[in-house]
């Protein structure tokens, strides 16, 4: 009998925030008939002997090389046959009652076909990219331009259940049904991306995606260095690969665009870097660490 939920996670050398998730995921499913996948990206620490060590009823898919996000998690979905796939970062903390809360809305709600949390950074303040609309060319101008009020859509309430357009990548719930209807996750995204290529195909192919109220903490959400090169680089040519996929009558006119603003946010980023290490190097007592 196939299980309620198959719950993947895809690891490259964070052997530490695993466990962590993991140890919370145990707890979140406590009483909920389910499943967990670990995906490993050729990690070169010690996570596969953490698994075996600590947590040996995880089903473990380790692969010789990093075959990307995408890839990776497909591995796992084809192998799974449960009711709900859930895709979870493994820099995530999830509170006890957040998935036996999103099964219950998604079990009363047949027409969504996945849901996002609302994710916590450690500090404890909320995570804008827990809703998020479709990068259409006229969002996507408005985001690289720093107009991003449209893109997270600000104006949904964080304390109520609410129909968005993109669900995060770092937890995405989503019905089988939904992705036998509209396929996995597309492999020509490595990193970032992938996400709102999926939600964008559940909207066209009739399905809902849904904000709920319940909580996550994601820790890399507050870490991740999104003003380096590399990070500005991986997210605007995934959104190229988007464009030239989805609205590819008019990836002529964004091509252009959007190798531009990868290069202008790449040099604030490299300015903003260089301001920091200028301002260590003048103040810097004020970076040390306190001695315990």
């Amino acid at each position: 009998m196939a299980k309620k939920i198959s719950i993947v996670i895809v690891s490259y050398n964070v052997s530490k925030l695993l466990d962590e998730c993991l140890q919370s995921v145990d707890k979140a499913l406590q009483g909920i008939d389910g499943e967990v996948w670990v995906v490993d990206n050729k990690s070169s620490d010690d996570t596969l002997q953490m698994l075996a060590d600590k947590h040996p009823a995880v089903h473990i898919i380790a692969n010789k090389e990093n075959v990307g996000f995408a890839r990776a998690n497909n591995q796992a979905i084809r192998q799974s046959d449960a009711e709900y796939v859930l895709l979870l970062n493994p820099d995530t903390v999830v509170y006890e009652n957040t998935l036996r809360g999103v099964l219950d809305f998604m079990d009363k709600h047949p027409e969504a076909g996945g849901a996002g949390v609302r994710m916590l950074y450690p500090a404890g303040y909320r995570a804008p990219e827990s809703r998020r609309s479709i990068p259409t060319p006229w969002v996507a101008m408005l985001k690289m331009l720093g107009f991003t009020r449209r893109y997270y859509m600000s104006h949904l309430s964080w304390d109520e259940p609410g129909q968005i357009e993109v669900i995060s990548g770092a937890f995405c719930l989503l019905r089988r049904k939904a992705l036998d209807a509209v396929g996995l996750l597309d492999e020509d995204y490595f990193m970032y991306g992938e996400d709102i290529d999926l939600s964008y195909r559940l909207l066209k192919g009739g399905w809902q995606n849904w904000f709920l109220p319940y909580d996550i903490i994601h820790y890399k959400g507050e870490s991740t260095q999104k003003s380096s090169f590399r990070y500005v680089h991986t997210f605007y040519q995934a959104m190229l690969i988007f464009f030239r996929k989805h609205y590819g009558h008019l990836s002529i006119f964004f091509a252009i665009p959007v190798q531009l603003a990868i290069y202008f946010r790449a040099s604030l980023a490299l300015m903003q870097m260089m301001l920091d290490r200028l301002h260590r190097f003048i103040n810097p007592n004020k970076y040390k660490r306190k001695k315990s």
